[in-house]
């Protein structure tokens, strides 16, 4: 037996030893700095995993689970078929468009007249309620409107009988769809006016000017200047009031007590227990549904906001 003498050992290329060296600290302090760089985003992206993640997961999991546990279409097919639970979404999807479009046009004025002033005690005083009312829902909103709007004993109705302008003497309900409509309302237009806000901040005063040196009017310049380049943020931030209105549950429950069938309403209701015998696993499926619904709405509002990025920084 031949024992290798250190003769025989091969020597290595000059350089090399120290490039290996040299490359396997570079590696370790990068993988370190890497970690120190991402170390703050760590409890946030825990979060996502155990908030929304493992949810998210499981409703998609028992979504399409029979009540023995196997595979089946069967709970899509039963809300999208027919019936009560088709006629919720497509309430909810109606509603949602309603306190989008209404409140997005209304926000967006009052968003301009917010820009165009000149009152910084006003603006921040405006800016500060709208964050305060856009968090406000649910029991406590709907109680506010009961004893506001209510067709016997209503503070307001009491002031529009006399005059005539009786609103449930002209068919109109508070606890009908247009009543959970007009409530929503009064949440989304906050909401709004604090999503399109910095977008009418981000028009340059230098586009306002040159469209006057070349002889433009006021109309030309919003035609040609600001209303394109404000449009995909409009559009963006009533994606997000479409979502919020879909999405919406305690303050028309609490409103209507369930007489208006909408999805999340119909999600509560299965529950709490209120099941019919072999449909188990319908809330689950009623839930993936919105979740897609929901995340074709991020999509365009990210999306939008994108294209709105490149004029307004």
């Amino acid at each position: 037996m031949t024992v290798p003498s250190d003769v025989d050992a091969p020597t290595p290329l000059p350089g090399v030893e120290g490039a290996t060296r040299q490359s396997g600290a570079g590696g370790v302090g990068a993988l370190v700095r890497t970690l120190r760089t991402s170390a703050p985003v760590l409890p946030f992206l825990a979060y996502v995993v155990v908030v929304l993640g493992v949810p998210t997961a499981a409703i998609v999991n028992y979504a399409f689970r029979s009540n023995s546990g196997h595979f089946t279409w069967a709970n899509l097919h039963t809300i999208l078929a027919g019936g009560q639970y088709r006629a919720g979404f497509e309430t909810s999807l109606k509603l949602a468009f309603v306190t989008a479009i209404v409140p997005g046009i209304l926000g967006t004025f009052i968003a301009y007249a917010l820009s165009t002033s000149e009152h910084a005690t006003f603006k921040r005083i405006t800016s500060a309620t709208s964050g305060v009312l856009a968090q406000f829902g649910g029991v406590n909103l709907a109680f506010m409107f009961i004893a506001a709007f209510a067709a016997t004993n209503g503070v307001v109705t009491e002031w529009l009988r006399p005059i005539g302008l009786d609103p449930w003497n002209h068919g109109w309900s508070l606890y009908k769809f247009w009543g959970v409509a007009f409530v929503y309302m009064y949440f989304q237009i906050p909401l709004m006016i604090l999503i399109v806000t910095p977008a009418f901040a981000g028009l340059r005063p230098a586009w306002r000017e040159a469209a006057e040196n070349l002889g433009a009017s006021r109309w030309r310049y919003w035609r040609h200047v600001g209303i394109p380049v404000l449009t995909p943020a409009i559009l963006g931030s009533m994606f997000l009031l479409f979502g919020s209105g879909f999405s919406a549950y305690a303050t028309a429950e609490a409103l209507t007590a369930g007489t208006v069938a909408i999805t999340p309403i119909q999600i509560g209701s299965i529950l709490q227990g209120n099941v019919i015998v072999g449909q188990n696993n319908i809330a689950y499926a009623l839930a993936f549904a919105m979740i897609v619904i929901l995340l074709v709405t991020v999509i365009g509002y990210v999306l939008l906001r994108r294209r709105t990025s490149r004029w307004l920084r």
